[in-house]
């Protein structure tokens, strides 16, 4: 029989977003529950150690965290997003370990509350930018636009939903970070235009990362606003 799988996640978060990437590369059916993380359920906070999401439901157990949640995945569920080799596999391992440093770099611009904070927050965010368009040399080779090349794995499900948060804020923002990065640019652009990637968001995504970026007061958001107002 073939197994259950029900998604506990929010409309923005990433990680959420990593585990229904690796599910949509993998055609995996599953139901999804979207939770508002500003009034968390008790019945959340019940499954989920942390209070946070995802939480995945196989058959009824639960599992939580994002990078858990992949591998066991991928562990079950064929194609493999891991390489088979050894060695490449504790490497893309350990490049999705990176993830958070990654997104927080990022997040130093994304949501910056002015001009000035994203211009202080450009020098980490193109360090880290540097450390994927090293790995990216030497990982990917000539095979493809992906992380490993012409596959797509758990480490491209991991950065595709920073890297586009990144891309809709830059819209504004236009810091012009990923053109000295040609390759983390390619790549980029290669996961946004990933099926796996397309389908992997909620319905009214756009409109609720909007919000998010209102909410959080990030520059930005006035940007946007800046914008429509001039528009009309």
């Amino acid at each position: 029989m073939a197994k259950t799988y029900h998604l506990i996640g929010s409309h923005t978060c990433p990680w959420v977003q990593r585990a229904v990437v690796a599910m949509r590369a993998k055609d995996v059916a599953f139901e999804v529950t979207y939770v508002d993380l500003r009034s968390k359920p008790d019945w959340l906070l019940e499954i989920s150690p942390h209070g946070k999401v995802p939480v995945l439901k196989v058959d009824g157990e639960v599992l939580f965290e994002s990078n858990a949640i992949a591998e066991y995945l991928d562990e079950i569920v064929p194609p493999k997003l891991h390489p088979e080799d050894p060695i490449k596999r504790a490497r893309n391992r350990a490049w999705t370990d990176f993830v958070p440093d990654f997104a927080t770099a990022l997040g130093k611009v994304i949501y910056a509350k002015s001009k000035e904070a994203m211009e202080e927050g450009r020098g980490s965010a193109a360090k880290a930018l540097s450390r994927l368009e090293e790995a990216l040399a030497k990982e990917r080779g000539n095979d493809g636009p992906y992380f490993n090349g012409g596959k797509l794995s758990l480490v491209d499900a991991a950065y595709a939903p920073f890297l586009q948060r990144f891309q809709i804020a830059d819209q504004v923002l236009k810091t012009g970070l990923l053109d000295g990065f040609p390759l983390v640019k390619a790549w980029a652009e290669a996961l946004m235009a990933n099926e796996s990637v397309i389908k992997s968001i909620a319905p009214n995504f756009a409109e609720q990362y909007e919000g998010n970026l209102k909410r959080r007061d990030t520059y930005a958001w006035s940007l946007m606003e800046a914008g429509r107002a001039a528009a009309e």
